[in-house]
């Protein structure tokens, strides 16, 4: 059995990888990799985002969804009761996203330029997906994971897209799914797909939540404000735009 590697991978998407049916108010889709020290997660992360549950529900069972926490919903409904309540929360969320020390790969498809410019397009998700695993790659051989296992959690979204979106996984770091001149060596680590239902709580699904809509407003509407992604911008350690 491989080694583990030093480093931990949270997943997380922003729109829909349809192009038969396209979202004109948000043409754009996201896939958000976020990576994670281990030693870093389970001694600063995870503590900060329990911290912040206890201090606002008195529990920790409750789940950070960004949509949610958006249109305050569900558990964050006590957002619309008290204004000082809602900044206070926005704040120290503001905060524990920018004091977590991660860095994120990322790639954003736009989804009608990709249509007006090829035939028959890949899948937006598989494009992203290749992309940010092929960054995902040099990122552990420059840290020294090679010969490591990898693990990459994704949320689970269904039986038949798990299994498809596991199929695409392994097909890319087998070099089956190769693309430009450059040859990337995946058989330097040992990369393993995992899935988790939201229920299963875990603070780093819920912080890649939290990034992968940001990344895509950055790219549907550059010049407004986008607070969240000042604080992201400073922990890329890559981002593709595409086409």
């Amino acid at each position: 059995m491989s080694e583990f590697s030093d480093f931990i991978v949270f997943v997380d998407e922003s729109g829909d990888h349809s192009l038969t049916s396209i979202d004109r108010q948000f043409p754009v889709f996201a896939l958000s990799f976020c990576v994670f020290d281990k030693v870093d997660y389970i001694n600063r992360v995870v503590p900060a985002v329990q911290a912040l549950k206890f201090r606002y529900w008195g529990h920790d069972a409750v789940i950070l969804h960004e949509h949610e926490i958006r249109k305050s919903k569900g558990d964050f409904t006590f957002l619309l009761t008290n204004r000082a309540l809602r900044e206070g929360f926005y704040a120290d969320l503001h905060q524990i996203v920018a004091d977590a020390p991660f860095r994120v790969i990322a790639s954003v498809i736009d989804k009608v330029k990709l249509t007006e410019r090829y035939a028959n397009p890949w899948s937006p998700y598989e494009i992203a997906l290749h992309f940010c695993l092929e960054r995902l790659l040099m990122f552990m051989q420059g840290t020294g994971q090679a010969g490591r296992r990898v693990h990459v959690v994704f949320e689970c979204r269904g039986k038949e897209e798990d299994e498809s979106l596991e199929l695409a996984f392994r097909r890319i770091v087998a070099g089956e799914r190769q693309w430009g001149y450059r040859q990337h060596r995946f058989s330097d680590l040992e990369f393993e797909p995992k899935f988790a239902r939201k229920s299963t709580n875990s603070t780093g699904l819920q912080l890649a939540d939290l990034t992968a809509r940001p990344l895509a407003l950055k790219t549907l509407r550059p010049d407004q404000a986008n607070r969240t992604y000042a604080v992201l911008a400073e922990k890329l350690y890559a981002i593709k735009e595409f086409p």
